[in-house]
């Protein structure tokens, strides 16, 4: 929290204008009071006319002036609190963008999205409050203790019980609901986490008749998070009127024993008037202490939960000053082994094997083999656990990580497609590409004759997740995306499995046109997409079995032919 609240040095000014004028606003309600005092003892009691007027004209220039610094204050305040948040927000995903795969899953998307909007919410909240009311009741507290003591220090010792008690209630509140606000900021990332899940998936719910038991697992959690609020407002709900009903009896107690000094003659009855609103603004002052000391737990734990992902560092940070690759000649695998997470077991164990430009590589193996794992670590998405790739015989730790993704055009397994236009796809792959230039890639991904049907045609509509897309058409789309950029290696993970035996041919037409230039690295589940790479990789349990040709695999590998021959005739095995 404390590193979150350093970040207020670029508002300084702001805060100094705010001090200011809660030194105003709160000097003008001290001193009301005082006039009030005298009006009543010297114009009402003497039958001072003039008195009261010219006291009465004061009250209500401090009291504008008061007004102009309640209305200044908020409005920076106000600026400061929504500043503050919009810059964290900002902080906050530049930093996750800065993340390797493995410190997303780490924290976990749904945590991050709570952490990035409700967490800094509550900062936020907790900020423009504190602004508010950490310097005005301090001032409002010490400056009505010193006046009302000057008034009359008997009945301070009234005040003195009342103020004892009121801490008490604030040690009590505050240790009760720390460990609460927590467990709520936990609850609704479980609660955002199964919300995600159900929108994502509702198409599987759906078609498995799973909605009411998604129903029950997001309505269990939602009624945890509604009881942990509601132990958090039970506590609330005793502490304003206990406080309310503290100050009426506090009031009473002063009428009361102020009544009796005031018949001795030791007390005038607008210095009574007086001390009482002095009592009430001390004891409101402290009600607005203890409301800061209440939203501060919540803050707290919604600080501490920003600032881990703001103080958590990238497991693959980008050299600026690394090496920039020209050109992509090969890569390398030296004895590499990776595992997700430290205390786990590696999924990749001493993989090693050579690619050279002008390669088209497969491979394969069965589920859970390490496939997608695999060719992941070339991008750098995760970073190896033992041994080294290189590119160029340089290891890819020491290049610019900028420079070697712009060199890799990459297919994910799972299609991503942008909502906007259908050319836009495209266009990230390469930015400045031509009009002609995109229809020939649409062609060359067999997506030419959908992008003529559309009345728009390249500017088509693309909706979100590509709604209005097939599968394959999705497919197409990625793969698109990857020749537009023209780089040195092409990693295609599983990127034809929702393709006709037909499209994903005459795509692998088009793309063996590219390995002269290129090294193509395919990832497959089936044999024939990879039947005609010059070398193919058999994985089996994170380990590489087996490397050569299909013919060669076909009479060395046991693993291989078992593969094949659950997806090829006899005829077709050679």
């Amino acid at each position: 929290m404390k590193n979150i609240i350093f970040r207020l040095k670029e508002y300084k000014y702001m805060t100094f204008m705010v001090i200011v004028f809660l030194f105003i606003q709160t000097g003008a309600d001290l001193l009301l009071p005082t006039y009030l005092a005298l009006i009543i003892d010297k114009g009402v009691v003497q039958g001072d006319l003039q008195y009261i007027l010219n006291n009465g004209m004061i009250m209500l220039g401090i009291a504008a002036l008061g007004g102009i610094g309640t209305i200044i204050s908020s409005y920076y305040s106000a600026k400061i609190g929504l500043g503050f948040s919009k810059s964290l927000r900002e902080d906050i995903f530049q930093k996750v963008s800065d993340f390797s795969l493995q410190e997303v899953d780490h924290v976990g998307t749904a945590s991050l999205i709570t952490r990035t909007t409700n967490d800094v919410i509550q900062v936020q909240n907790f900020l423009i409050s504190a602004l508010r009311m950490f310097v005005r009741a301090p001032i409002m507290a010490i400056g009505g203790i010193i006046l009302a003591l000057s008034m009359d220090p008997s009945l301070s010792m009234i005040l003195a019980v009342v103020v004892i008690i009121l801490i008490v209630m604030i040690i009590i509140i505050t240790s009760k609901t720390s460990k609460l606000y927590k467990k709520l900021q936990e609850k609704l990332d479980n609660l955002n986490l199964l919300l995600r899940e159900r929108l994502v998936g509702i198409r599987v719910l759906r078609a498995f008749n799973r909605e009411e038991d998604q129903m029950g697992k997001y309505n269990e959690n939602n009624k945890e998070l509604t009881d942990t609020a509601i132990k958090i407002n039970r506590i609330m709900a005793v502490m304003m009127p206990g406080m309310m009903l503290l100050m009426n009896f506090s009031a009473v107690a002063i009428l009361w024993f102020g009544a009796w000094r005031i018949e001795s003659g030791d007390l005038l009855v607008g210095n009574l008037l007086a001390f009482i609103q002095y009592a009430s603004l001390i004891l409101f002052s402290f009600i607005m202490m203890t409301m800061l000391f209440i939203m501060y737990p919540r803050a707290e734990v919604s600080g501490n939960r920003i600032n881990e992902v703001l103080s958590t560092e990238p497991g693959i940070v980008e050299d600026k000053a690394g090496v920039h690759v020209e050109k992509i000649e090969s890569v390398e695998f030296q004895n590499v082994s990776f595992g997700y997470f430290k205390e786990s077991d590696p999924v990749l164990k001493e993989i090693s094997f050579s690619i050279k430009k002008g390669e088209k590589v497969g491979i394969i193996g069965g589920t859970g083999s390490g496939k997608s794992t695999l060719v992941n670590l070339i991008p750098r998405f995760y970073d190896v656990s033992e041994g080294s790739i290189k590119i160029n015989g340089i290891d890819i730790k020491n290049i610019n990580q900028s420079s070697l993704r712009s060199k890799i055009g990459y297919v994910p397994q799972e299609s991503f497609v942008m909502s906007g236009r259908a050319g836009d796809n495209i266009r990230f792959g390469k930015e400045n590409i031509e009009d002609s230039e995109l229809m020939e890639i649409f062609a060359k991904v067999q997506l030419k004759d959908y992008i003529l049907k559309l009345p728009e045609g390249i500017e088509g509509e693309i909706y979100q997740r590509g709604k209005n897309l097939s599968g394959g058409q999705k497919q197409r789309f990625n793969i698109g995306r990857a020749l537009a950029g023209d780089p040195d290696i092409y990693i295609f993970d599983d990127s034809f499995s929702a393709l006709d035996y037909k499209t994903d041919a005459l795509i692998r037409k088009e793309i063996q046109k590219l390995v002269n230039d290129s090294i193509v690295l395919i990832v497959a589940q089936r044999v024939t997409t990879i039947m005609d790479a010059e070398k193919i990789i058999l994985l089996d349990n994170g380990q590489v079995k087996e490397i050569g040709t299909h013919k060669e695999l076909l009479q060395n590998s046991e693993i291989y032919r078992e593969i094949v021959s659950s997806q090829l005739a006899e005829e077709e095995l050679l």
